[in-house]
């Protein structure tokens, strides 16, 4: 058992350094706009206090966290060139900092709920 919280309590402080190593890499001058853009977007995402699966639900809720954020990451970092990366792990590691989170991400989640919620109900119910 302390086995596998050890591991999870890893996998958390890897998502997290992966998420300010994200938030280094597009801010750097050399990134690709299409890199900083998704970059920008898994960040927000990553900060939000609002998830777009609530961790009320019971399993999916974590999804987004176990499977979703990591996709996103490795997914950012494909895009990023290699020496800005290796760059933004450089700084990562010599600099921890923390990040807070992310309302004005929260809201625009909140705006996206919205709508989609919205959009179903006025195509489906209220004809």
């Amino acid at each position: 058992m302390a086995i596998r919280i050890n591991k999870w309590k890893e996998f958390i402080q890897n998502l997290k350094r992966n998420i300010y190593i994200l938030y280094l890499a597009y801010r750097h001058p050399e990134t690709p706009w299409y890199a900083k853009a998704f970059s920008v977007c898994i960040v927000a995402y990553a900060l939000s206090p609002i998830d777009f699966i609530p961790d009320v639900i019971p399993v999916l809720g974590y999804l987004d966290e176990a499977i979703l954020l990591p996709l996103g990451i490795l997914g950012a970092f494909s895009l990023i060139p290699k020496h800005i990366l290796q760059e933004c792990r450089v700084t990562a590691s010599s600099t921890p900092k923390k990040l807070r989170k992310n309302w004005p991400a929260a809201i625009v989640i909140v705006l996206i709920w919205f709508s989609l919620t919205t959009s179903i109900l006025f195509k489906y119910f209220l004809k």
